[in-house]
């Protein structure tokens, strides 16, 4: 272990308990005593660590709270270091075209930390695999310009394309927040087309312009009134509750899975399980109760449950 190492452990293990005594010290970072006096000395004079012996304990202690007294650079433990390497990692693999040249400066003090940590022989890079589901490609230039837009507090005109219609129209808006929402960008934001809180998918904005004025603020309560009561990405109010009973079989994965923040369940006898919640628009809630087939059963409303019955008698069409 080296010295760097070595001092940047005494930290963590004197933060871990009142006092710690020598013996403990020695044992823990493999060091004479005479090697321990050198350190806590170093520490001392030259780190400014307050470093104190507590006779009555025993043993050493840090005289004020640990998050106060500093090492030059970083009290990362190994496993904190994995850690943040991990995080990193799934940043670069979740977007590398938004994120990969911002996070070369930390990556390159990472593996400067991992070094001095042993840890120079582990590809992280192998070890952590992500899986993109419906991911839809989008343009990095445009992201970064409504990131900035919407930190900045300003307001940007945008020509989104309605997937539904196929129709593209031009709309000025106030951006309120990002959404990363099942492996995609969303844009929640104020219309003033429509005078109303909408959420626009940033891959289907095929142009846009940043505009030299103030975004309209919306409160995050209005915009969670407005956005977060429907199911999935579709705003407004809800219409109704959806009633679900997925079979016995299919329940051991459902019954972990959240599919609304207001969302109620319940397991019957035959270990069946059923699972209702509000939903405003259908759109979204139909493609995920059909990707079930025979394990689910929609047992209201009677709206969705016909809308649900025409889907699957139209795909079993598709196959006779």
């Amino acid at each position: 272990m080296s010295e760097v190492v070595r001092l940047y452990r005494y930290k963590s293990l004197l933060s871990a308990s009142r006092a710690v005594s020598a013996h403990s010290l020695m044992t823990t970072l493999e060091v004479s005593r005479a090697t321990l006096r050198r350190d806590i000395a170093k520490l001392r004079d030259q780190l400014h660590v307050p470093i104190e012996f507590n006779r009555e304990l025993g043993g050493y202690q840090l005289v004020q709270d640990p998050s106060a007294c500093e090492l030059p650079g970083l009290w990362f433990s190994q496993q904190e270091l994995l850690a943040l390497v991990t995080i990193q990692q799934l940043l670069e693999q979740l977007e590398p075209g938004l994120l990969g040249v911002k996070l070369k400066p930390l990556q390159a003090r990472l593996a400067q930390l991992m070094k001095q940590h042993g840890l120079t022989s582990q590809d992280i890079a192998k070890r952590i695999r992500i899986v993109h589901a419906g991911k839809r490609q989008g343009a990095t230039k445009s992201f970064e310009l409504i990131a900035a837009a919407t930190m900045a507090g300003q307001r940007l005109k945008i020509w989104h394309m309605n997937r539904q219609n196929g129709i593209t129209t031009e709309r000025e808006v106030s951006p309120q927040r990002l959404v990363h929402y099942r492996d995609n960008w969303y844009l929640d934001a104020w219309c003033h087309l429509r005078d109303d809180v909408r959420s626009f998918s940033i891959d289907a904005i095929s142009r846009l312009e940043v505009l030299d004025e103030e975004a309209k603020d919306i409160t995050a309560k209005a915009i969670d009134q407005a956005l977060g009561t429907g199911y999935g990405i579709f705003s407004g109010s809800p219409k109704g509750w959806a009633k679900l009973r997925f079979t016995p079989e299919r329940a051991r994965w459902v019954a972990g899975e959240c599919w609304h923040a207001q969302q109620e369940s319940a397991f019957e006898e035959d270990g069946s399980y059923v699972l209702s919640f509000p939903y405003a628009d259908d759109r979204e809630l139909v493609g995920d109760i059909m990707r079930f087939g025979a394990d689910v059963q929609v047992l209201g409303p009677a709206a969705l449950r016909t809308r649900v019955q025409k889907g699957l008698l139209a795909a079993v069409a598709g196959y006779l």
